[in-house]
């Protein structure tokens, strides 16, 4: 098993807190920047949130 694997399987069930952490740490690297690097911390932020928050969860469409 992978290290992506293992991550995203702690992670199941914790979509919204992983979305929480990922904001808090761009937070964190934009004033710790001062926002020097806003746009690129943003472009990680989506992906991260694509790849392990809700946004990454594929749920069955509703009827």
């Amino acid at each position: 098993m992978s290290m992506m694997d293992k991550i995203r399987s702690m992670l199941k069930g914790h979509e919204s807190e992983a979305d929480k952490g990922v904001e808090r740490a761009g937070d964190t690297i934009d004033d710790r920047t001062q926002g020097k690097h806003r746009r690129q911390v943003d472009t990680g932020q989506e992906k991260l949130k694509d790849q392990y928050g809700s946004q990454g969860r594929q749920e069955p469409p509703q009827p």
